[in-house]
């Protein structure tokens, strides 16, 4: 039986890789998913204290993020950047839908306009 982080990465780790251009890459040992080679989600290493973290670039709504328990600025500064770094606990509850609409604001952030334009078509 998967846990609540389990399914949480499984499903943020999909959905960024429908989107148009991007692609799984594994720096510094970590699992990332990114477009036209810059980062957009960065979706953690294996851990094995039942805990699963994503970082997400929120131009928009970092500061409503960052409202959330289990979250707080990125480190090595990208927090001031807009980067959000989020914990889901294996006795989470999570809000998929919002978590699914923070990778795709992360994904806008940072991908090509002409890639952005194919997601908004269905492409």
């Amino acid at each position: 039986m998967k846990t609540v982080p389990q399914e949480v990465a499984e499903a943020l780790r999909a959905f960024a890789l429908r989107m148009p251009g991007a692609v799984e890459d594994h720096p510094w040992g970590e699992t990332v998913a990114q477009v036209n080679k810059k980062i957009f989600v960065f979706l953690g290493h294996d851990r094995t204290d039942g805990i699963f973290q994503f970082c997400v670039k929120l131009p928009e709504s970092a500061a409503e993020a960052l409202k959330r328990p289990g979250t707080e600025p990125a480190g090595y500064g990208m927090g001031k950047h807009g980067w959000v770094l989020i914990k889901v606990q294996a006795d989470d509850r999570p809000n998929l839908d919002q978590f699914l609409r923070w990778v795709e604001e992360s994904y806008r952030a940072v991908a090509p306009k002409k890639l952005v334009k194919a997601w908004d078509a269905g492409e």
